[in-house]
């Protein structure tokens, strides 16, 4: 999960002009271009993983190499799991760019914000919404 947040602390912020309109264009096609190169990288994190997982499939005779390996499979391929969820997030904000919809709450309709999209662009709720949700869920109120 790190190498995730690298890339998003690591990919240039926009910087808006001053009176430049929310989610305008300009402001849209950073995050179309920033969402679909963490795409990029994950799905080549994949392919490595895959890879790897193939030439190194031979099975070790030392049961404690044999146990190494196979947690280390078992790791990789939750990480690789979480990896498609998250790629499937991303596909879905892509897919509000394209409606008109990114950067705005699902729940209020209020604006998310620029510093909480720059840090995590896949967001579709504000820090105030989300926080009511997880009471929600807490309390288990779905």
């Amino acid at each position: 999960m790190e190498q995730q947040t690298d890339f998003i602390e690591n990919y240039p912020a926009y910087k808006p002009t001053k009176g430049e309109e929310y989610m305008g264009p300009d402001m849209l096609a950073h995050f179309r271009e920033k969402l679909n190169a963490w795409k990029a990288q994950l799905i080549e994190e994949a392919n490595s993983t895959v890879t790897h997982l193939q030439s190194d499939s031979e099975t070790p005779a030392d049961p404690s190499d044999r146990a190494s390996q196979e947690e280390e499979f078992a790791l990789e391929l939750r990480t690789r799991d979480r990896e498609r969820k998250l790629i499937s997030k991303i596909d879905k904000s892509l897919n509000l760019i394209e409606t008109g919809e990114f950067g705005y709450c699902k729940m209020s309709g209020d604006e998310i914000g620029l510093p909480r999209m720059e840090a995590r662009p896949t967001a579709d709720l504000t820090v105030e919404m989300k926080r009511k949700q997880e009471i929600r869920e807490k309390q288990g109120v779905a």
